[in-house]
């Protein structure tokens, strides 16, 4: 396993009138659908692929359902999901209203086990894709 890079030049933010660097920024090679996910949940349980991609389906909408309940949902040892918002200020506390949210957003933090975990990845330049 290992975290595929491509190589790009762009803007020094902590210098944007000197030269272009070159950064490594991860690329996804792929994308794993919810189908594609089920059958490797139902090779890890006892669940067949069907009941698999339909647990998947009911976790969607529980997970955005109680989201909407401005809960936070904590996800095992994988981390927390919850909501926050782009607002607009106000002079005022009176002048505060919904009509300030601008946007919703949804924020992931992970727990300590997966950020140690991502410590550990290991990465090939997306050129030895097809090695």
């Amino acid at each position: 396993m290992a975290l595929f890079f491509r190589k790009i030049q762009k803007k020094n933010l902590k210098d944007p009138e000197g030269p272009k660097l070159w950064y490594p920024v991860l690329r996804s090679v792929g994308v794993v659908t919810e189908k594609e996910l089920a059958k490797l949940l139902a090779d890890e349980t006892t669940l067949n692929p069907k009941e698999a991609e339909m647990a998947i389906h009911q976790l969607q909408k529980v997970l955005l359902r109680v989201m909407l309940d401005s809960k936070t949902v904590r996800l095992g040892d994988l981390g927390n999901f919850r909501l926050t918002a782009n607002t607009e200020g106000s002079d005022t506390m009176e002048e505060v209203s919904p009509e300030k949210i601008k946007k919703i957003n949804l924020r992931f933090l992970a727990t300590k086990l997966v950020r140690e975990a991502l410590q550990k990845a290991t990465f090939k330049p997306v050129e030895t894709l097809n090695e």
